[in-house]
């Protein structure tokens, strides 16, 4: 069946490869600010951004799989992922811890809206496996989100 079917096709395996950008670069941003972290809360947060680090990346493999058994090509390098991000570089090596947390806070929460259209590009696709898939991702999603809001009270 041409038509639709492939067009809604089309549109979730860009949103994958999007998401998929949005999370390498997310690891970056998250694993920088592992790396440069200054103060009193130093060891905690370390040790929170460097969790969070890990289970963001550890998700990637398993979109680009999911991309590949769609039938689609997916990111091939730093540029790919340049061009497809949402998420802005942040350069800086000195902010303060609590910038730190309140611009990881807002990339988060921007992934659990995106998670929330790929579910719907998904579900359009008639793809339940996908689907399925961004339930689990979203959720960890929120549950790094909820984390971060806890460090910002």
């Amino acid at each position: 069946m041409a038509g639709k079917g492939d067009n809604s096709k089309k549109t979730m395996i860009d949103a994958l490869n999007k998401t998929l950008a949005d999370h390498f670069a997310l690891y970056m941003k998250t694993k920088s600010f592992h790396w440069h972290l200054k103060g009193p809360r130093f060891r905690d947060l370390h040790l929170l951004f460097d969790e969070q680090a890990t289970a963001i990346y550890g998700i990637t493999d398993a979109m680009a799989e999911r991309v590949r058994k769609q039938d689609g090509d997916t990111l091939t390098s730093i540029g790919a992922i340049a061009r497809l991000t949402s998420i802005k570089d942040q350069d800086l090596t000195d902010l303060t811890t609590d910038k730190m947390i309140k611009e990881l806070h807002t990339d988060n929460s921007k992934l659990v809206e995106d998670f929330k259209d790929l579910k719907d590009k998904a579900e359009a696709a008639g793809d339940n496996a996908t689907s399925a898939l961004v339930d689990e991702w979203q959720d960890e999603a929120e549950r790094r989100v909820w984390f971060l809001s806890q460090e910002m009270r």
